[in-house]
C-alpha cells in the first residue's frame, strides 16, 4: 500500500490564488451565440396570421389567438390573429421560424424569465417596434429583471433564413410558348404541367388557407391541391367541382386572387392556384364517365337563366344537383358568355370553354343557344313560366371615346368576338388601341398575331394609348408584361383628341393630348389634360377598347323601372342575390366590380341559396 503524503491537502492551496472557472452569474455573463435559441420575436407588421407555426410545432406549444385590434384583410392574405408561445412547452426548435413564410417570427438571445405564476409562460410575441415597452435598450437593461416583460433590445439570435426555410420558395416554371414564336399564331401560349410538375407544385402548399378565404367563390384549394400532391387528379377535380363548375376556364383565365394572398409570395413565388386547377381539368379527359356527381332528386321547380356566361353556367350547375330543373337562354352559339368571344384563343380555346359547358348540360340543363332574349323570346314568358329567373347577361355594349371621326373605329368587343367565333378581321399593319385594361391588352396582342398571319415578314405594329400612366394602368402586370415581349408600342398618360382622316376619309392616325390626371381628389374618374401639349400617332385602324355596359333592353318598361342600381351604376341585389323586382336574381359583371370568372361563381353560389330560400319562404 502507497503511503499518503501528509503534505497532499496543502497542495490546494494554491488555487486560492487563482481565479474561478465557475461563471459568477447574473454577475458575471457570457457571451450568447449568434444563433441562439431563446424567446420569440414576431414582426407584426410582416406577419399574417397563416398559422403555419402552429401546425408545425412538435410540442404543440402554439395556438393562433385573435386580436380584436387587428383587422383581417383576406384578399391581401391577412387574418387577424397572431400566435400565442406556451413556454411551458416550447422546447426551443426554431421549427416555427424556419417555417414562418413571411419571416416574421424570429427566436432571440433571452432566456430568462422565472414567476410563480405558470400563466405568465404564455405569451404573444412582438418587436420592438410593436412592444416598445418590454424591449429595454442597453443602459436600461437590468439582468435581475430580465423576464417576458424586460427584455433587450435588438438582442436578436436564430432568426428566419431563406435558404434554410422548410418551404420551398420558387415555383415550379409553367412551360409556355416564346414570345417571338407565339406572336405568329393563335396557338394556347400555356403549355400546362405534367403529373411530375403538378405533384412538385402542390408540394410547395403550407396547406395554411390564406388563398381560400381570399377566393370569392371560397374554393377548397388545401383539399385539391394535397389531392393532386397524392397523384389523385380524379378526387381533385370533385373536390373543385363543389364550388366551381368552370374548371377548364378557370383554369386558363381565373384572375387568381388566391394567389395574390397565398403566404409564399412574401419571400417567393405564390404557389400556382390556377394552373394546378387546370391540371386536374386537363388530366380527367371525359368529365361525365369518370366524376361521380349526379343531379338531386326532382323538386318540381323550374329556373330561367338569361346569359350562359360563368354565373349563369354555375348557378344551372348548382340548381340542378338541386334538383330543379334549369333553362339557359342565350344569343352566342355555345356557352360562356362574354368569356366566349372576349380571351382569344391563345389564352381561352373554344374546347375547353366547350368541355364545361357540356358537362353541365349532360347533367340535364337544357340550353337554348342562338336565342336572343327580348327577340326571339319575350322576357315576360320567362318569367310567367318559371318559379324563378336569374340574369348574368354581362357587359355587351361597348363604349366609345366619342371624339371627333370616332365612328371610324372598331369597337374591341366586336373586334373579339368576330376573330374568335366568326369570320377573322383584315387588319391594317399599323394599328392603334385605345384602352388601358385587360380587354385592351386581349385586342392589341391579338391584332398583333393577326398581322404577322396576314403580312408575313413585313414590317408592323400594333400601339396601344391609355388615360393612365405605367402606375396605374388597369390591365394586370402579366398581361402588360407579356404584351410588352410580344412587341406592342405603349403610350401610357395619353388621351385621344381626334381621330385624323385623310383626303378619301380614311383613318390616318390618332391626335392625342396629354393627361395632367385620371381621377379626382374623390378617386372619381375625372381626367383633364394639358391641352397644349399633343402627340399625333399614325395608324390605319383603331380600335376603342374602353369598357362596356350591359343591355337591359329586353327588360319590358314596367320591370325596368323597378330595377335599382347602386352608385356605381350595377344592379342592387339583396344578401340573397335578389334584386329589387321579387322571384328576379342577378350576378355576374352586371352586379360585381371584379368583372372576373371565380367573383361570378360567387355571386351563383349566392344566388342559387337565396332561390332556395325564396322557394321554402314561398310554398
Amino acid at each position: 500500500m502507497n503511503k499518503t503524503n501528509f503534505l497532499n491537502p496543502f497542495k490546494a492551496i494554491k488555487y486560492l490564488f487563482e481565479k474561478p472557472k465557475t461563471l459568477r452569474y447574473p454577475f458575471e455573463t457570457k457571451e450568447i451565440a449568434d444563433r441562439y435559441r431563446g424567446f420569440h420575436k414576431n414582426d407584426w407588421d410582416k406577419c399574417t396570421g397563416c398559422g403555419n407555426c402552429a401546425d408545425i410545432c412538435p410540442n404543440k406549444a402554439i395556438i393562433m389567438v385573435k386580436i380584436d385590434e387587428l383587422i383581417a384583410k383576406p384578399e391581401e392574405g391577412m387574418k387577424d390573429e397572431r400566435p400565442q408561445l406556451d413556454y411551458g412547452r416550447c422546447c426551443f426548435c426554431g421549427l416555427c421560424v424556419d417555417i414562418c413564410p413571411p419571416g416574421s417570427l424570429s427566436l432571440t438571445k433571452d432566456f430568462f424569465h422565472i414567476h410563480f405564476d405558470t400563466d405568465t409562460f404564455k405569451f404573444i410575441p412582438k418587436d420592438e417596434k410593436n412592444n416598445k415597452e418590454i424591449f429595454k435598450s442597453e443602459d436600461d437593461y437590468s439582468i435581475f429583471n430580465a423576464s417576458l416583460s424586460h427584455r433587450k433590445e435588438n438582442y436578436g439570435g436564430f432568426s428566419p433564413d431563406i435558404r434554410y426555410a422548410l418551404f420551398e420558395p420558387d415555383r415550379i416554371e409553367m412551360p409556355e410558348i416564346e414570345p417571338d414564336e407565339r406572336k405568329l399564331s393563335f396557338i394556347e401560349q400555356v403549355i400546362g404541367y405534367d403529373k411530375d410538375q403538378a405533384r412538385e407544385e402542390a408540394g410547395r402548399c403550407l396547406e395554411c388557407k390564406l388563398c381560400e378565404e381570399a377566393c370569392p367563390a371560397h374554393l377548397k384549394i388545401s383539399d385539391y391541391i394535397d389531392a393532386i400532391y397524392r397523384e389523385e387528379p380524379k378526387e381533385s377535380l370533385e373536390k373543385i367541382f363543389e364550388d366551381n363548375p368552370i374548371p377548364s376556364i378557370c383554369g386558363r383565365i381565373c384572375m387568381a386572387h388566391c394567389e395574390d394572398a397565398c403566404s409564399l409570395h412574401i419571400r417567393g413565388d405564390s404557389l400556382a392556384i390556377r394552373w394546378i386547377k387546370r391540371y386536374a381539368a386537363d388530366t380527367i379527359k371525359n368529365f361525365k364517365e369518370e366524376l361521380e356527381i349526379h343531379p338531386g332528386k326532382p323538386t318540381g321547380k323550374k329556373i330561367g337563366i338569361i346569359g350562359a356566361g360563368p354565373s349563369g353556367l354555375s348557378l344551372a350547375y348548382f340548381l340542378r344537383l338541386q334538383g330543379h330543373e334549369v333553362v339557359v337562354y342565350d344569343e352566342l352559339t355555345g356557352g360562356g358568355g362574354a368569356i366566349r368571344i372576349g380571351p382569344p384563343a391563345y389564352r381561352l380555346p373554344l374546347e375547353a370553354i366547350d368541355k364545361d359547358v357540356n358537362y353541365i348540360k349532360s347533367l340535364g340543363v337544357e340550353f337554348n343557344f342562338n336565342t336572343k332574349v327580348g327577340r326571339d323570346v319575350k322576357f315576360e314568358d320567362i318569367f310567367k313560366s318559371n318559379d324563378a329567373v336569374f340574369i348574368g347577361i354581362g357587359n355587351t355594349i361597348s363604349f366609345s371615346t366619342r371624339v371627333p371621326n370616332s365612328d371610324k373605329c372598331i369597337f374591341a368587343l366586336d373586334f373579339l368576338k368576330d376573330n374568335k367565333i366568326g369570320e377573322m378581321r383584315k387588319v391594317d399593319k399599323n394599328v392603334i388601341v385605345i384602352g388601358g385594361g385587360n380587354v385592351a391588352m386581349d385586342v392589341a396582342r391579338e391584332t398583333t398575331r393577326l398581322q404577322h398571319i396576314q403580312y408575313p415578314g413585313q414590317e408592323v405594329v400594333t400601339k396601344t394609348v391609355s388615360l393612365e400612366d405605367w402606375d396605374e394602368l388597369p390591365a394586370t402586370d402579366l398581361e402588360i408584361k407579356e404584351a410588352k415581349e410580344e412587341g406592342i408600342k405603349f403610350n401610357p398618360a395619353w388621351g385621344p383628341k381626334e381621330v385624323v382622316l385623310d383626303d378619301k376619309g380614311n383613318i390616318s392616325g390618332l391626335l392625342c393630348k396629354k393627361v395632367k390626371s385620371v381621377f379626382d381628389e374623390d378617386g372619381k374618374f375625372s381626367p383633364t389634360f394639358y391641352e397644349e401639349k399633343e402627340k399625333f400617332l399614325e395608324g390605319g385602324m383603331i380600335i376603342e377598347a374602353i369598357g362596356q355596359r350591359p343591355d337591359f333592353s329586353f327588360l319590358p318598361d314596367e320591370l325596368n323601372k323597378k330595377l335599382e342600381f347602386t352608385e356605381r351604376r350595377k344592379v342592387k341585389v339583396d344578401e340573397n342575390g335578389m334584386t329589387t323586382i321579387p322571384k328576379i336574381f342577378a350576378g355576374g359583371d352586371i352586379v360585381n366590380i371584379n368583372l372576373d370568372a371565380v367573383t361570378a361563381i360567387a355571386d351563383a353560389k349566392i344566388a342559387a341559396e337565396g332561390i332556395n330560400k325564396y322557394f321554402n319562404k314561398n310554398q
